[in-house]
């Protein structure tokens, strides 16, 4: 409900993310799919999907799960984004959700997708939001921000300028994620107490089952945001302590 109120798969008019449709005529890659939620939405929409990971198994599971969709082709790929393994001008959609901030160089992966993307292709791009790295680096473990993890930290403008500097146009700029910012912020706190020694990378090590102040943290946050009059407390929340800034760009038609 949270990612939902805060503008993202939006089944109802068949975006991603605001101002981010999908369709059967296009082709969708999702590099660094993960557990492939962008990816499959997109084939539910009847799209050429292609996904990429570093880790075999991840997109192995995802190939797997894209087959009983109605994605018009699929194809999976093994790879570090340096470079990508496609011929230019092959996407009309590209997605790169949490990923620039784990790589050595982000202007460089950056240049990758826009070199596949085709003339005109939007571009839905996002990396953590400085001022929630930031509160977290206060006391979140060591290797949460040390390779294969956080290496970067985006402010704002400069995530902005880095997009632009690409070459691409951007059309959108948001921040969303209050609810997760507090979410990490407790599970670190509980695995403190409990003497957890966490190591690795973070998706694979923050797993369940979640400490139960979690779930009384998700089950309070779900009772405010179901009530229509937490809408303006939510936005105010998503901006000024957000887990994620979003950005979405569009492929310049021509050069120059």
């Amino acid at each position: 409900m949270d990612v939902v109120q805060s503008g993202w798969y939006r089944t109802d008019r068949d975006e991603l993310f605001l101002d981010f449709p999908v369709s059967a005529d296009d082709t969708v890659l999702d590099v660094g799919c993960g557990a492939g939620g962008a990816t499959l939405f997109c084939a539910n929409r009847g799209a050429h999907v292609i996904f990429s990971d570093v880790v075999a198994d991840k997109v192995e599971a995802l190939r797997q799960r894209v087959a009983q969709t109605p994605a018009r082709q699929a194809e999976g790929l093994v790879s570090d984004s340096a470079p990508l393994p496609l011929a230019d001008a092959r996407a009309t959609r590209v997605v790169a959700l949490e990923v620039l901030e784990h790589v050595e160089d982000p202007a460089a992966v950056l240049r990758e997708l826009v070199r596949v993307g085709q003339p005109g292709a939007l571009y839905l791009l996002a990396v953590p939001d400085a001022l929630g790295e930031q509160v977290q680096k206060a006391f979140a473990p060591a290797y949460y921000f040390q390779r294969p993890n956080h290496i970067h930290i985006f402010e704002r403008d400069a995530f902005d300028a880095l997009v632009r500097g690409a070459g691409l146009e951007v059309i959108r700029q948001e921040t969303y994620g209050f609810f997760w910012t507090l979410w990490m912020c407790i599970y670190w706190t509980c695995a403190k107490a409990a003497g957890t020694d966490l190591d690795g990378a973070s998706h694979d090590v923050v797993q369940p089952p979640y400490p139960p102040l979690l779930n009384d943290w998700a089950k309070l946050w779900h009772q405010l945001i179901k009530m229509p009059e937490a809408e303006p407390m939510k936005r105010a929340l998503d901006r000024v302590l957000p887990k994620s800034q979003v950005i979405v760009a569009r492929k310049p038609l021509a050069a120059g």
